[in-house]
């Protein structure tokens, strides 16, 4: 599915647009697709039907660049922060922060399911910069917390506002890489909301928003809330790492494929904990995280 509003093309991903795809946007008069990983029919079709001169990322995630390989004559542009985990596929396993224990087979998975291969960004993106181009103009917003240097994307002329991985789902935010922050998600997500936008584009599920998502916003950061209150009534009485990651506060139940899930729920967890040990609610003693 593809919606047209004004030069903008909203490209619907394959399965909704739920990892490892995800919506991808095409500006038609200056040739630049925004993250290109909506589905290699989709985006074989679209290299074929325009003339596509250009490729942004929002920031470095697989679902985000998945098919990427489709425009690998084209140049390619990125925030630098987010550019590193591009250089080599050691640091994108770093830059997820996944241990020794699991490395080999994250790189299977990058290299075999995503077809990882390092790239040069020719250029970079910065954020709170305006760009004029053929029928639009742009607002690049640097919007951190799920990555260092995620960026959202304001059309101003249509109105049009890509919050990119702040995608307003029930699942809530992620913020389980090495580098993410809880409170930067939330301070991202708040600046976003105030901007005056009359059509909201994010990368997944739903994706299309003709309507002003004002429940939405609170609802996707009460997540956050809803996951340390679970964690807090956990840790009423002393548990180990292993216990927490396991009670799958974050999905719910364990899922399929196990090497997936269960960095999201570690990785997670390990936010929380540290937020919470930064406000003084919570001491590690050993093994065991308590609650004060």
């Amino acid at each position: 599915m593809q919606k047209e509003i004004g030069p903008i093309i909203f490209i619907q991903g394959e399965n909704h647009g739920k990892y490892p795809f995800c919506h991808s946007i095409f500006i038609k008069d200056s040739g630049i697709l925004i993250d290109p990983a909506s589905g290699r029919e989709n985006l074989q079709q679209l290299k074929d039907d325009y003339h596509v001169q250009e490729v942004w990322l929002t920031h470095w995630h697989e679902d985000h660049f998945l098919n990427i390989d489709i425009f690998d004559d084209l140049p390619f542009c990125i925030s630098e922060p987010d550019a590193p985990p591009f250089n080599d596929i050691e640091t994108l396993i770093d830059f997820y922060g996944i241990d020794d224990d699991h490395r080999d087979g994250w790189r299977s998975f990058f290299i075999e399911e995503v077809g990882y291969h390092p790239r040069r960004p020719s250029k970079f993106l910065e954020g709170d910069k305006t760009l004029s181009l053929d029928s639009v103009t742009v607002e690049i917003i640097k919007t951190p917390g799920h990555t260092p240097g995620h960026l959202s994307f304001f059309f101003k002329e249509p109105g049009i506002l890509l919050l990119g991985d702040y995608d307003l789902t029930k699942f809530g935010p992620w913020y389980g890489d090495l580098d993410s922050s809880i409170d930067k998600t939330i301070e991202s997500v708040k600046q976003l909301q105030k901007i005056p936008a009359e059509i909201w584009l994010t990368s997944h599920e739903t994706g299309f928003f003709e309507e002003a998502p004002d429940k939405l916003w609170d609802d996707y950061l009460n997540v956050i809330d809803t996951r340390e209150q679970k964690l807090l009534d956990l840790l009423k009485s002393p548990r180990k790492f292993n216990e927490i990651a396991n009670a799958c506060i974050i999905y719910g139940k364990a899922r399929e494929p196990r090497i997936f899930y269960e960095f999201g729920e570690r990785s997670h967890m390990r936010k929380h904990l540290e937020k919470l040990i930064n406000q003084g609610v919570v001491v590690r003693d050993s093994e065991y995280y308590v609650l004060l």
